[in-house]
């Protein structure tokens, strides 16, 4: 009997070598696409992601927000990130320039719009625009940091142009980028805010906020692009996502929250 049964279990073992009777072994999962994304993308890229994962319902996705400038810093340094999406176009041009990004990956998904933004119980009059600033509630005027947030530039662009700079110079508080300035108003930690349109429209802001919309011409167009590093690790997914932001169903949830994706 033992012998039997050492004969069978001999048998077994050779026909799992042999591969009947065994279940192939699962594909191992995708690694997830790491994307390093301006932070005015915080709410439509989230929606977004909700989309693109509903297509690629294997494909795990994370999202860094922050300010452009920092990440092209960090990126400068091989940061592992597999799809980069700026503020400003011209720092994913200058990855590419400096051989650290494809070149053929390199798009434009939208022109960032500006807007004045208060709580909803301010005294101040937003909706007289500009003007708004000097008002005497507006103590504390934020806007992002201009040394690396694109938003924070173009803030102090209208402002100068529109000869406001000097007068709301004194009253300036920065935020680390445009979403931190955001929180800034929200929290009251500054009275009135110069946001990003796209932050601006999230159902949290327009439930709480009342807005006024900068001309486009107040300030330089904020092209906003991205691009694929050259390390990526993930390099399929993210044309995969690229694709999918640029595709009918992607730009129609960008437009939702304000940007405009035609071409300039």
């Amino acid at each position: 009997m033992p012998t039997l049964r050492l004969r069978l279990r001999s048998a077994f073992v050779a026909l799992g070598v042999l591969g009947f009777g065994v279940a192939p072994a699962a594909p191992p999962p995708a690694p997830p696409l790491a994307i390093a994304a301006a932070a005015d993308l915080q709410f439509a890229l989230t929606e977004v992601k909700t989309a693109f994962l509903t297509a690629h319902p294997g494909q795990a996705v994370t999202l860094t927000y922050g300010s452009s400038g920092n990440f092209y810093t960090q990126l400068t340094n091989k940061a592992p990130f597999d799809l980069f999406l700026s503020a400003d176009l011209a720092y994913p041009k200058k990855l590419v320039e400096a051989g650290l990004a494809d070149g053929s990956t390199e798009f434009r998904y939208s022109r960032g719009r500006l807007v004045l933004w208060v709580p909803k119980g301010s005294p101040i009059p937003v909706e007289q625009g500009m003007p708004a600033l000097l008002h005497p509630a507006a103590r504390k005027v934020a806007i992002a940091n201009p040394r690396h947030a694109p938003y924070g530039r173009a803030a102090e662009a209208a402002l100068a142009k529109l000869g406001l700079l000097d007068a709301v110079r004194p009253r300036l508080v920065f935020g680390e980028n445009i979403a931190q300035t955001a929180q800034f108003v929200q929290t009251g930690a500054a009275d009135i805010g110069i946001l990003a349109l796209s932050l601006a429209k999230a159902p949290a802001m327009t439930a709480t906020g009342r807005m006024w919309e900068l001309p486009p011409d107040a300030h330089p167009p904020l092209d906003q692009g991205g691009v694929i590093p050259s390390h990526a690790r993930n390099r399929a997914a993210a044309l995969a996502f690229r694709e999918f932001m640029m595709s009918p169903a992607g730009k129609a949830i960008l437009r939702k929250y304000g940007f405009t994706t035609d071409a300039p």
